[in-house]
């Protein structure tokens, strides 16, 4: 921790909870994370891309690749700056993927102390690990997925590894688009539930 750096109480509670999480692989300590964050992490991606369902997609992500990789943080920024970052990256990759239009690739937001914390973002030219990005996220996104119920198994599939759209998806299950839609929400507060309660899997 850097010297003189003053960190908010809810910066030094996150940093308490980290260790548990990591040194004693405390599951509340990986819930209380998770609940704190993700309505703000939910909100930002969704800022960027404009569209609910990606965002719900996107932040499952964010915050699987922040608690796999929770072991290597260092508390030298806070914690929300941290997974801002993984989070607006992981979003990056996915716009460039869809060559999605949006506002600006440039974003902020407000650290625990109210001050402007900008995110750094490369540039929108495509880059070689497009593929190994993808590789990551199925790769993450197995981790939960054989642990689903077998009927939300194909849906999950579908989504994240073929990266079918809901109407796609829809077609391919000849099933209603509304029932397709609330599915793959109940398949992701299952994600959810394995992030926060089989952290041991992960």
């Amino acid at each position: 921790m850097e010297l003189g750096k003053q960190f908010s109480e809810k910066a030094l509670k996150d940093f308490k909870l980290i260790d548990l999480a990591v040194e004693n692989h405390d599951q509340q300590a990986f819930a209380e994370l998770l609940q704190r964050y993700r309505k703000p992490v939910y909100h930002m991606i969704l800022k960027m891309i404009r569209n609910v369902d990606d965002a719900e997609d996107l932040t499952i992500e964010a915050f699987a690749k922040a608690f796999k990789n929770l072991h290597k943080f260092k508390k030298d920024f806070t914690f929300s700056t941290w997974l801002f970052r993984i989070a607006t990256n992981n979003t990056i990759d996915f716009i460039r993927k869809k060559r999605l239009d949006t506002m600006s690739l440039n974003t902020s937001f407000s650290d625990d102390n109210g001050e402007s914390v900008n995110i750094d973002v490369q540039d929108k030219n495509l880059n070689p690990q497009e593929e190994a990005i993808k590789a990551q996220k199925i790769e993450l996104v197995q981790l939960f997925v054989t642990k689903l119920p077998a009927k939300y198994q194909r849906l999950v599939k579908l989504r994240y590894f073929d990266e079918l759209s809901y109407d796609e998806i829809a077609k391919e299950l000849n099933a209603p688009l509304g029932t397709v839609k609330a599915q793959l929400h109940r398949a992701r507060e299952l994600m959810y539930d394995l992030v926060k309660g089989k952290k041991e899997h992960i």
